[in-house]
């Protein structure tokens, strides 16, 4: 027999190039917030009805994405829910009124909830389960470094001009119309290229679908729906992506504002670059778990338990520097502590969808999702909790980050009560060498 092909690489390649592009639309908004209250009269509160908009649609569309893609492919979906969500981008730079921006904030929302969903199914559809976890540790160190160089990319193309400030000069809504262009590209090259099969795609040889025989399953698209809501480890893997999520969307929509109201003598660019370093930690903590992951099951003597304890540790880690970022008043120090919480509650990423794909199986995309959606509803609540809590409590962000540590807490003390051994299809049994 031939020596195996490596056609699963690009398909990590387009995982990783798409992982890029979606926090990069989705985390633009976060700069550009400011020019755009401006120009359109928006409150804080109103511009968090725009946040908050994506945050909803993509809860709500989690659950109907995963369960598309696996009843007709990743390959369909994800050529639509891209083509879809780059339109939507465009149409964020050209909003006129807080209608118009939430309206496209809602429907930018509804395709990118089809993302990664898909993109775990297609994981599980071409990667042996020796390779998954480095794959979604990969993965989410390019979504998060993707969103970490953002604002430091869209400042640089909103600067310049009159203030002597280096950068392209650009309104905001060429920008958009920039990235946007950037996902239909994605989109037309995937859906060319991409099979949802191995088994169906000429690049790939027998050795390679020897090396994917555990892949290649009967599919079944029957929902378990009873064993799904009776099971206590998939309510607990809902509840820790809620409260890691509602974290973790302070870093991609108020943490510039925050930066600006925190401290003041910061430049335009100093803010930027500031602004880049919760996310680009968070990439660190993603690749170092996908890294570290096949040691510590050998260490710990399972799968299960590796999941577990960087769950637990990673979060309330997380937890604990962002009540040590309080008492620092310093910008960098301050700022350096908000990373290492970053760093630390993504140590439990790469297991959290690994555990999706444990206990899933053939349901890997609706479970995924379902996941996903609880997130989203984290993340749809904080961004409008935060000016709410602001007005409540004179302008003071020590209350916000305090809540957003309790939401680490929270989410360390549900990892304590996962066990990615069960699965909801009792045919496929727990294997002590399945380290996905």
């Amino acid at each position: 027999m031939s020596a195996p092909t490596n056609a699963r690489r690009i398909v990590l390649f387009f995982a990783v190039t798409l992982a890029i592009i979606t926090y990069v639309d989705r985390v633009c908004i976060s700069q550009a917030a400011p020019a755009m209250q401006a120009e359109l009269g928006l409150t804080k509160i109103e511009m968090g009805y725009a946040f908050t908009a994506f945050g909803w649609a993509y809860a709500l569309f989690e659950i109907p994405g995963g369960w598309l893609g696996d009843r007709i492919g990743p390959r369909k979906v994800l050529m639509r829910v891209v083509s879809m969500w780059s339109v939507f981008t465009i149409a964020t730079g050209w909003a006129w009124n807080l209608m118009s921006l939430v309206i496209s904030r809602f429907f930018f929302g509804m395709g990118e909830a089809g993302c990664f969903p898909n993109i775990t199914k297609a994981f599980t559809n071409w990667f042996p389960s020796s390779e998954r976890v480095k794959a979604q540790g990969v993965l989410w160190l390019s979504a998060r470094w993707g969103g970490a160089f953002t604002p430091l990319l869209v400042g640089w193309m909103l600067a310049g001009g009159a203030d002597g400030q280096v950068g392209l000069g650009l309104h905001y809504k060429w920008v958009f119309l920039a990235f946007g262009f950037l996902g239909v590209t994605w989109a037309v090259a995937f859906y060319r290229w991409f099979r949802d099969h191995p088994k169906d795609h000429p690049a790939v040889n027998a050795g390679e679908l020897q090396a994917l025989e555990e892949t290649l399953l009967d599919d079944d698209h029957a929902m378990p729906w009873g064993r799904l809501l009776a099971s206590r480890t998939v309510w607990m893997l809902w509840a820790q992506y809620f409260f890691m999520s509602y974290a973790w969307y302070f870093y991609i929509t108020w943490f510039p504002t925050y930066l600006k109201e925190n401290f003041v003598g910061l430049s335009d660019i100093q803010r930027a670059l500031l602004a880049c370093v919760p996310l680009f930690f968070g990439g660190i903590g993603s690749i170092v778990a996908g890294m570290v992951s096949a040691r510590l099951d050998a260490w710990l003597g399972s799968i299960a338990r590796t999941r577990r304890w960087l769950g637990v540790l990673g979060m309330g880690a997380a937890g604990v520097m962002l009540l040590v970022s309080i008492q620092l008043h310093t910008p960098l120090a301050s700022v350096l502590a908000i990373g290492l919480a970053a760093l630390c509650s993504d140590l439990a990423m790469p297991g959290a969808w690994g555990a999706c794909m444990d206990v899933g199986g053939r349901h890997t995309g609706a479970l995924s999702g379902s996941m996903n959606m609880m997130g989203q509803v984290g993340g749809a609540i904080a961004p409008m909790a935060v000016p709410m809590v602001l007005d409540a409590t004179n302008n003071s962000w020590v209350v916000n980050m305090a809540l957003f540590a309790l939401s680490y807490f929270l989410g360390a003390i549900c990892w304590a009560f996962i066990n990615s051994d069960e699965r909801l299809n009792p045919d496929i049994k727990a294997n002590p060498a399945y380290r996905i």
